[in-house]
């Protein structure tokens, strides 16, 4: 970075548009963080504001932006008006204060705070659904701004879903990279050349602001999902067959109904409601009236509140259905997967669901991307026109792999997520059941299963 007074012009109508939030995310030596900084103090020179400036974690002061922004007062010549303390710092000429806070240790402490005309949230990544559920509504003085910056990790991560993905409304959305600052010494310039030259991929990711498709821990990756998105048309092959839906039940709680419309391996369709209070009949029906237009058979969750679905369905006249049981018996147990009896290798139904899914998904990115030759019934297929795709894709790429007491694979469960502050996953499981019915089908004989 260069010693004189300077903010990048890049970033010059990201600053004067108006906006309740400013997102700024990108690569490393941007200058992102330091552009913020200098605004800010530029803002604390003309007028009198409150700044909150927070990170994830935050052990000592010198974890926060407070480095930054005392460096950019002394690079603007600001010293003798800025009082600057071991943990504060405050303008002399118009009362402005910066404070600086943890998240992760202090969300109770913000929740109280008052009069917050700036919330800058450094190193955004890590930022979580219920932190921001709580920093949202805090910040509530007039013309108050919350400013995001970071640089992506993974596609799948809150922060940049909520804000990158589908950004709130009254929000402003910047990506800078290198390239967009002028100020870059030669010697990070050729730090930067070294890495492109050793690992394209890493490049992109750390100086390109690219998020990584891929968490190595998770069943389904979101690279295989992105392959399958109108792979049918990609790949030229008819893959229709039975006609599905799966349906994901739930009652009056934060949980959603959800529907997956298969033609064989293809998804032609997602949806999704809002159940009201003992609406279990009415969303059975609604179910009911997807499956009816291709005269589908519908797989549904009959754990908890979906115990009633089949004798819902049946009382509206409807025959094909089974139910889909997560914790059951594996199907065909004594057949091998990767060498091993399905019944050692396989926790439960749902876990052998999802990785049936995974191995489908990811012969799809094999055939697409390396020219590899499989069956129609090996490959899935996502119609590119079916509603909350891109929500569809992290909920599916979301949950982890995880192993019980014996040491059998399952899926990370509806708690876990929970704990990770991650809602149920409802069109990924409504999906997992519609693209199973193969298993389901299997179960037709030790469960009590209506069948075509």
């Amino acid at each position: 970075m260069i010693s004189t007074p300077s903010l990048n012009p890049y970033l010059k109508d990201f600053w004067k548009t108006r906006a309740r939030n400013r997102v700024l995310y990108g690569g490393r030596s941007s200058s992102k963080s330091w552009d913020a900084a200098g605004m800010a103090i530029f803002l604390a020179q003309f007028c009198k504001i409150r700044v909150l400036c927070t990170r994830q974690f935050q052990n000592k002061i010198s974890e926060s932006v407070y480095s930054l922004l005392k460096i950019q007062i002394e690079r603007f010549g600001l010293k003798d008006d800025f009082d600057i303390t071991k943990n504060s710092i405050k303008c002399l000429s118009t009362g402005s204060e910066f404070m600086f806070y943890g998240l992760a240790r202090n969300i109770d402490e913000i929740k109280s705070m008052e009069s917050i005309d700036i919330l800058w949230i450094e190193e955004a990544h890590n930022l979580t659904k219920g932190q921001w559920e709580v920093l949202e509504p805090t910040i509530r003085k007039e013309g108050s701004q919350i400013w995001v910056i970071f640089n992506p990790k993974f596609a799948t991560d809150f922060v940049y879903q909520r804000f990158v993905v589908s950004p709130p409304p009254k929000t402003v959305v910047q990506q800078i990279n290198f390239p967009d600052n002028p100020y870059l010494s030669e010697t990070i310039k050729d730090v930067i050349d070294a890495a492109k030259a050793e690992d394209e991929e890493d490049f992109n990711h750390i100086y390109m602001g690219v998020p990584k498709d891929d968490d190595d821990g998770v069943v389904i990756k979101r690279s295989w999902l992105e392959a399958c998105v109108d792979a049918h048309l990609i790949l030229d092959i008819d893959m229709g067959g039975k006609k599905t839906v799966g349906y994901d039940v739930a009652d009056d709680g934060a949980d959603k109904n959800a529907t997956a419309s298969f033609d064989g391996g293809l998804c032609t369709a997602i949806d999704e409601w809002k159940a009201d209070t003992d609406d279990l009949v009415k969303s059975s029906n609604r179910a009911m009236m997807t499956a009816k237009k291709t005269s589908a058979f519908i797989v549904y969750d009959s754990i908890g509140v979906g115990a009633s679905t089949g004798s819902n369905l049946r009382a509206a006249g409807y025959k094909s259905y089974g139910k889909f049981i997560a914790g059951a018996k594996v199907a065909r147990p004594r057949s091998k997967y990767q060498n091993v009896p399905n019944q050692e290798f396989f926790s439960n139904l749902k876990a052998q669901a999802w990785w049936q899914l995974a191995d489908r998904a990811r012969n799809t990115y094999n055939a697409i991307h390396n020219g590899k030759k499989f069956k129609p019934d090996e490959l899935i297929s996502i119609s590119s026109s079916v509603k909350y795709l891109e929500r569809l894709k992290t909920e599916l790429s979301t949950p982890k792999r995880d192993f019980d007491k014996a040491g059998k694979v399952k899926v990370e469960s509806k708690e876990d997520l929970a704990a990770r502050e991650i809602d149920s996953p409802n069109l990924a499981d409504s999906f997992v059941m519609g693209a199973s019915i193969s298993l389901v089908s299997n179960q037709v004989m030790t469960t009590n299963i209506r069948a075509y």
